[in-house]
């Protein structure tokens, strides 16, 4: 008997480390064999093979062992005659607004075309003896994150002069949700192009194909569109990033907390930029009840930070739970309850935060003094609209 017993136990402990070897083995798999689309060349290269290109991409664009795919393509004897560059210039070093100039990359001889400033949309001079235009950038997945409205301007170009545009997919790092206000049409601006929340939960790859898809880019044009997908992605899980998105994105934590923070950009209220911290600390010289302290200074990343030279008072959330999946308002709120400044009013004059927001909404609910709870429902109904557009145009699974 006892022995049935032991041999039972012994039977079921094997399928117990076979189950556990087998799940474990079978995710290490996944690890080993996620790409991202610039790193399946077999994909792409025959589909470029004797055209004329351009290329949209910054320095984000590697490939795994980091090779830049400007290089790798050069090397490959693919022809790129131009290389348009996004906010925050080709090698990801001007700071946020700040203006790109025109140029040449030095290592290839390359012509770089700004795509930030007055020419957020390739002319069609520019797209002249443009086969196809490859789009390779890492994206945060966040509405006024402004790389989905350089996508769509050169989509729209692209569409305008007949020129394919191809995308190399890339994860986001705030894949498999939605949360936000849905932004309005009237407040349509290049921190916002479409109807859509701050979290959209689409890789750039599938955002390009619902602007596609839905017809959003002017006079309802459609752009030839192809798009190289990942291996082995999951929405739901988290991958390291091939290199900063920006200069005050510097790393995950920065990048976690950017859909919560960013909101304090229309107001008063520093997200320290020109500090070791930016996007990971809020603060303002007239938040004094707060207990986090720090000065903002000229950084190679932020050459005149926002209340440079001030004593701000605020919160450090650099040990914040690094896997945030909804958009917290804890933070706006407070900020606002503690504000002490009788000469200027919380939000900026020029009302950035309504473009952020994407309406005047939540501006007006913080000042009437509405919960995050209340503010959270008022999103509900445009969220459950949205969700039915996204559904068409995601291609891999949670």
């Amino acid at each position: 008997m006892n022995l049935d017993f032991k041999i039972k136990d012994l039977l079921l402990m094997c399928l117990i480390f076979l189950g556990t070897f087998s799940q474990g083995f079978a995710q290490g798999k996944d690890q080993n064999t996620f790409k991202t689309g610039a790193d399946q060349p077999e994909l792409y290269l025959p589909m470029l093979k004797d055209k004329t290109i351009a290329i949209v991409t910054n320095q984000t664009g590697l490939l795994k062992d980091k090779t830049h795919l400007v290089d790798y393509l050069v090397k490959n004897n693919i022809k790129i005659k131009s290389i348009f560059a996004p906010e925050h210039g080709f090698r990801g070093d001007a700071d946020a607004g700040e203006k790109v100039k025109n140029g040449v990359d030095v290592k290839t001889g390359i012509a770089i075309v700004s795509l930030y400033g007055p020419n957020k949309k390739p002319k069609p001079e520019q797209l002249k003896g443009i086969d196809i235009v490859l789009f390779d950038i890492q994206d945060v997945g966040v509405r006024f994150y402004t790389y989905i409205s350089s996508l769509t301007y050169v989509m729209e170009a692209c569409a305008e002069n007949n020129v394919e545009v191809i995308v190399l997919d890339r994860p986001n790092p705030h894949d498999g949700y939605v949360d936000g206000p849905v932004l309005k049409k009237k407040w349509e601006s290049f921190v916002g192009m479409h109807e859509v929340p701050v979290v959209y939960g689409l890789t750039i790859g599938e955002y390009g194909k619902m602007v596609n898809g839905e017809k959003w880019l002017k006079n309802g044009v459609q752009a030839k569109y192809s798009l190289v997908k990942m291996q082995n992605y999951y929405k739901k899980k988290r991958y390291s990033i091939s290199d900063k998105p920006s200069p005050n994105l510097p790393n995950d934590k920065s990048i976690n907390l950017y859909p919560s923070l960013c909101f304090f950009e229309g107001t008063q209220v520093s997200v320290g930029r020109g500090t070791a911290s930016p996007f990971q600390i809020y603060g303002s010289p007239w938040t004094k009840n707060l207990p986090y302290q720090f000065t903002p200074k000229p950084t190679s990343g932020a050459k005149d930070p926002f209340l440079n030279g001030q004593l701000c008072y605020g919160e450090d959330l650099s040990n914040y739970r690094n896997d945030l999946r909804e958009l917290n308002l804890e933070w706006l709120l407070k900020a606002h309850k503690n504000y002490k400044n009788p000469q200027q009013d919380f939000f900026l004059k020029n009302l950035f935060f309504d473009k952020l927001a994407g309406s005047d909404e939540l501006r007006k609910q913080i000042i009437a003094g509405k919960s995050e709870k209340e503010i959270k429902a008022s999103w509900q109904s445009d969220l459950e609209k949205f969700k039915k557009i996204r559904a068409k145009y995601v291609l891999y699974e949670n």
